[in-house]
């Protein structure tokens, strides 16, 4: 990576976490998703670390559900026996990640749960993905994420719970481009539901 591409990256980071930053002390969640939105639409577009192909950036509109605050959920987040997974990936390679525990919820009166995974290399970071019954139709086929916060992604806490709004979902890089190599959703973390809720299938 030649040192121009070093800090375009690191802006990028900068910018991802300034923006979840600003998402987490919103005191209306809706409007720190059309926040959200709205300054992902410009740095997909403008950035020159966008994950979009260059060709594409300058029309680039990211498709969503409408919000839904019922999506917005508190999960109590309890202890699992410790298990490191080599998750697969958009490439040939696996990413090796730590089961730390399990986040519990309701969605549409229906108890759910996801696993969450700790990121091993680099400084580590929590990591959620999950797919569900829109995967693969109105979603990305390999799934979403929820929480990346290596990248940035973070939704924070509330009262020791653990922030899981679907209306933020988004999908990986390599949804995009496939020359981006992204970590896919495990087994454990595939519902059985449709979650409408957050970034649809990207346009061609």
């Amino acid at each position: 990576m030649s040192s121009r591409a070093a800090l375009e990256l690191l802006d990028w980071k900068r910018r991802i976490f300034g923006l979840y930053a600003g998402v987490r002390t919103a005191s209306d969640p809706e409007a720190a998703w059309q926040m959200w939105i709205d300054a992902r639409r410009h740095l997909f577009r403008t950035h020159p670390q966008s994950p979009v192909p260059p060709e594409q950036r300058p029309r680039f509109e990211a498709q969503h559900f409408p919000y839904r605050p019922a999506l917005r959920v508190f999960a109590a987040v309890s202890d699992m026996e410790p298990e490191t997974y080599d998750i697969a990936t958009s490439g040939n390679e696996t990413m090796t990640f730590s089961r730390i525990g399990r986040a519990d919820f309701v969605l549409d009166d229906s108890p759910q749960s996801l696993e969450i995974y700790w990121l091993d290399a680099y400084a580590g970071g929590l990591f959620v993905p999950f797919r569900d019954a829109t995967s693969g139709t109105t979603t990305y086929g390999a799934g979403r994420y929820l929480l990346d916060t290596v990248k940035g992604a973070d939704l924070g806490t509330h009262g020791g719970k653990l922030v899981l709004d679907f209306n933020f979902a988004y999908n990986p890089s390599c949804a995009y481009d496939p020359r981006w190599v992204c970590p896919l959703a495990p087994p454990a973390n595939r519902l059985d539901i449709a979650i409408e809720a957050g970034e649809k299938t990207p346009a061609p």
